[in-house]
């Protein structure tokens, strides 16, 4: 199974190491590409799409005969579940109300740009006043979650 693994770690690296090679040398716009790049791309796909169908057909067998341990049942009664929900409750209204933020600024803000780049830093700023938005609704999140327990 770990042979798997390690095919697909390399196959991976492969792909990356070659958008590596072409980010520092890149074709230009009349040359073709050269005749190892295709071959190596389908060579290093073929493999990691066999890989990944050995490793979910060899994978399920394995999870299969796996001995079942009996693990213990944590209830959770009515409130905690409504504590819970109503912990993420300000996460979610407070990306609801960045998301709303964000659009507009971010227009805003390009548009600025467009016509003085020198504005660049404040933009910015502004970005990041509406994204933080978000981030307390986290913040608000966690701490509810520590008193929860």
């Amino acid at each position: 199974m770990y042979w798997l693994l390690a095919l697909m770690t390399f196959s991976l690296l492969g792909v990356i190491a070659l958008g590596i090679y072409f980010e520092i040398n890149p074709l230009s716009q009349s040359a073709n590409a050269p005749r190892w790049l295709k071959s190596t791309v389908a060579i290093n796909l073929f493999t990691f799409v066999i890989a990944q169908l050995g490793l979910l057909l060899l994978g399920v067998q394995e999870v299969m005969a796996e001995p079942t341990v009996a693990q213990p049942i944590r209830d959770i009664s009515v409130g905690m579940g409504l504590a819970m929900i109503g912990i993420g409750i300000p996460t979610a209204l407070a990306s609801i109300g960045a998301g709303i933020a964000v659009g507009p600024v971010g227009a805003a803000s390009l548009a600025v740009i467009a016509e003085k780049p020198d504005v660049f830093g404040r933009t910015l700023v502004y970005l990041g006043l509406a994204e933080g938005i978000a981030i307390y609704g986290l913040v608000v999140s966690i701490l509810l979650l520590g008193k929860l327990g």
